[in-house]
């Protein structure tokens, strides 16, 4: 009865430092969201800075040209890259799954950048080996280095004429849900531009320079605010686990202790009745 006192004492604080371990985990996943979606704010304010300034160097006489092309015209044209933002770490659930799922053609490998080590390792099983691969920063200062990573090697294969249009698939929370979504990158929509901010203003470049160095800070930009979306999602779904985890974690621990207290009970009872029937025998003796 003794041992099993202890070992289910022991198994109750192995099962109590996991939920430790759990809560860190969950606080880590809260507080990186949280600052995810704050410079969310900043990156938004920055690539609407630039796609006014953008709209002024066009000129409201430009407009015709920021007409959208139809549908038909990029299906038939277009060299289409794949950018796939999946999971990094572990403990996220489903979230790189869903992300792969949410591909509804079988990806080009060579026009297919992937970011994540988790989903990486997901996608070989499935047989996708991307041209392209690279980790999530484990914090978000770290994102818009992956940016530059990321640019480059896209204007690499721009310029080999290898893609002439990229597509990204990234999660983000809507309505406090994770949802999926595709997205064109590149070329840029000039059809979103705003109306222009200032009218006639003084420019010392010519205006198609302008736009091509405008153009490669705005899609910089809009790569920050996929990634940090992705960054937010994976840390919700890391949140949302762990929250299942440590519930189940506090059944468990509520199901030894109520264990122990029997088998405490149960030690009590035995002891009382052991020492009963030796004050019994003593008296017998007598």
């Amino acid at each position: 009865m003794t041992e099993r006192l202890a070992d289910i004492s022991a198994r109750i604080e192995s099962v109590g430092q996991l939920g430790a371990v759990v809560n860190a985990m969950k606080g880590i996943a809260a507080a990186r969201a949280h600052t995810a979606r704050t410079q969310l704010e900043a990156v938004d304010s920055y690539a609407a800075t630039i796609a006014a300034v953008m709209s002024s160097a066009l000129g409201p006489e430009a407009a015709p040209s920021r007409a959208p092309r139809s549908s038909a015209g990029k299906a038939t044209q277009a060299k289409t890259g794949l950018l796939v933002f999946c999971a990094e770490q572990g403990f996220a659930g489903a979230f790189s799954e869903r992300v792969l799922d949410s591909i509804d053609v079988e990806p080009d490998a060579k026009t297919l950048f992937l970011v994540g080590t988790r989903g990486l390792a997901l996608a070989a099983v499935r047989g996708i080996v991307p041209v392209w691969s690279a980790a999530m920063p484990s914090h978000t200062p770290g994102i818009p280095k992956l940016a530059d990573r990321i640019t480059t090697a896209i204007y690499n294969l721009v310029g080999a004429g290898n893609i002439d249009r990229l597509d990204v698939i990234f999660t983000e929370q809507k309505s406090g849900r994770p949802t999926v979504r595709r997205q064109t990158l590149f070329p840029i929509d000039m059809s979103n531009l705003p109306a222009p901010a200032f009218e006639n203003p003084l420019m010392q470049l010519p205006v198609g320079a302008l736009i091509d160095s405008l153009g490669a800070d705005y899609f910089h930009a809009l790569v920050c605010r996929t990634a940090l979306h992705a960054f937010a999602a994976e840390n919700d779904a890391r949140l949302e686990a762990m929250s299942a985890a440590g519930s189940q974690i506090a059944r468990e621990l509520e199901t030894f202790q109520a264990t122990l207290r029997r088998v405490r009970q149960e030690a009590i009872t035995a002891e009382i009745i052991e020492l009963g029937t030796g004050a019994a025998a003593a008296r017998d003796e007598r």
